[in-house]
């Protein structure tokens, strides 16, 4: 099966930038889609970003649009997500998830078969 590794993550300052990777193994993903869900303290996981290998039409939370950019390597089976403006609020347990099911954006957890382990943000004030 697929599986998706991130990394990137970290602590840094409200109005700092990260940039968060994901490797997919085990087969490409071509026509299908590979995006970021994230997990925060004592809120519900919610959809952050997600982009069509085929393509590369993106859709990004409103949270997201205007701060995240996300982006493909067709070549290397990866995936990032070049996050800037940083604010306290983005703190959460970010994942990189992917499915090979439907060539669609879908911004809930059911839209996608493959999860990664989560990479920790901290963002201070």
């Amino acid at each position: 099966q697929v599986q998706l590794i991130e990394s990137g993550g970290g602590l840094v300052q409200a109005g700092g930038s990260l940039r968060l990777s994901c490797a997919a193994s085990g087969r490409t993903f071509s026509g299908y889609v590979m995006g970021w869900f994230r997990h925060a303290p004592g809120k519900e996981r919610e959809f952050v970003a997600a982009i069509i290998w085929s393509g590369g039409s993106t859709s990004y939370a409103d949270s997201a649009k205007g701060r995240f950019t996300i982006s493909r390597n067709n070549a290397k089976n990866t995936m990032s997500l070049q996050m800037d403006s940083l604010k306290p609020e983005d703190t959460a347990v970010y994942y990189c998830v992917a499915d090979d099911r439907r060539p669609v954006i879908r911004r809930t957890e059911g839209g996608y078969k493959y999860w990664g382990q989560g990479t920790q943000v901290t963002v201070s004030s």
